[in-house]
């Protein structure tokens, strides 16, 4: 096996690279950013890497991807693992389930937090003979580093064995709250966002952070310097479990955000989603909160601490953001400014149809539906991102 070094022109919709000990870590939000405001959760959400993969053109006969991963989980309920997905040509062909890596057990009912390491995990992608187009795409649940990557010779063609690819399709630039990082999807080709841009043929660069699109300027000041050529924001329901302001703060604060971006893209098409239904915060402020009751079964769901009474004083539930967020837009005289209600995409019914899995975040066919309303609305014929759609 021949050792391919891992650098950025092998790896697509990602901030930066950084070399470590044990491997490339994969970062989406850039260094500077990271060195300013070194946010915890922030800074974990960023390393997970949400809708990056390596694209190589190879002639090997196979390639070998070595991953150290770290995951979090309750020391009663795990979520499922992450997982390697796998595009040859352009066909899905295999989900590769990680093994090993380090367990992090987090107890909330102490504060307590404990780790054991495993061992890393070796992806094997066997090949046919002559020339592909792999696509890699790494797990968007768990930190991961890059240990290795690997070629096995076929015969020689006078080439290098693996060839980075330049990106190629509209560049799109989207920021969300865990939604769309892709919880609770079934593997990373089904987060929403990913099954969207793979539709239309988008490059995409998914800023989706769990737990973290909370209106925050250094964010707005990584859009604003990122290569796009449409950009989306879905922001609400991280405002609302956070219980981080008030409807006085935000449309202010979403304002000055929307300023930030287009210093740096005046003209770009930019479409801001409001939240998607949640019955949690339908009515009802936050902040979350783990459901005790559900962990001590040994599930993860989630539950609202807030006072339906409270959204007289100004405390945020998901219709007081969708109305906020409509505010904005309309006062903006912006015409490459694009409100979408998030209702639209995954509404009271859908919820109805398809439950959300923890009360919190839509299943796979929720995802499925989610990036197929996108689709239709914003990039299809007279969605705001039409001439970048696939039929452009």
């Amino acid at each position: 096996m021949h050792a391919i070094d891992i650098t950025d022109p092998l790896v697509h919709g990602h901030a930066d690279l950084e070399r470590t000990a044990q491997g490339v870590r994969i970062h989406r939000l850039p260094a500077w950013l990271r060195r300013l405001w070194p946010e915890p959760r922030l800074m974990a959400m960023e390393q997970q890497p949400a809708g990056v993969r390596l694209v190589l053109d190879t002639d090997a006969r196979a390639l070998e991807l070595t991953m150290r991963s770290a995951r979090g989980a309750f020391p009663t309920a795990h979520r499922p693992r992450g997982v390697l997905d796998i595009v040859i040509d352009g066909e899905a062909v295999s989900h590769d389930v990680l093994t090993g890596g380090t367990l992090v057990i987090n107890d909330p009912s102490t504060g307590e937090t404990s780790s054991s390491p495993g061992p890393a995990h070796t992806s094997r992608i066997e090949l046919r003979t002559g020339t592909h187009r792999v696509e890699l795409w790494l797990p968007y649940s768990e930190d991961i580093l890059l240990e290795s990557l690997r070629a096995e010779a076929d015969t020689g063609t006078g080439r290098p064995l693996v060839r980075p690819v330049a990106p190629s399709g509209t560049r799109w630039v989207h920021h969300g709250s865990s939604i769309s990082h892709g919880s609770n999807a079934a593997t990373p080709l089904g987060t929403w966002p990913v099954l969207a841009a793979r539709a239309v043929g988008a490059d995409l660069r998914n800023l989706g952070f769990g737990g973290s699109a909370l209106v925050d300027a250094p964010v707005a000041q990584a859009i604003r310097d990122a290569p796009a050529d449409v950009i989306s924001l879905k922001l609400g329901i991280n405002l609302v479990g956070g219980d981080i302001m008030r409807r006085r703060a935000l449309v202010p604060a979403m304002h000055g955000f929307l300023d930030t971006i287009r210093q740096g893209h005046p003209d770009t098409p930019l479409v801001l989603v409001s939240p998607l239904h949640c019955s949690l915060f339908e009515g009802t402020p936050g902040p979350s909160a783990l459901d005790p009751q559900a962990l001590a079964r040994g599930e993860i769901r989630f539950m609202s601490t807030g006072d339906p009474a409270d959204t007289a004083g100004g405390r945020l539930d998901l219709t007081a953001v969708r109305e906020a967020l409509a505010e904005v837009c309309a006062a903006r005289e912006d015409p490459q400014l694009h409100h979408i209600d998030g209702l639209d995409l995954y509404g009271a019914q859908d919820e109805a149809e398809l439950p959300l899995p923890d009360a919190l975040h839509p299943g796979p066919e929720a995802h499925a539906r989610i990036a197929e309303r996108f689709v239709e609305r914003v990039f299809a014929d007279g969605g705001a991102f039409a001439q970048h759609g696939a039929s452009a």
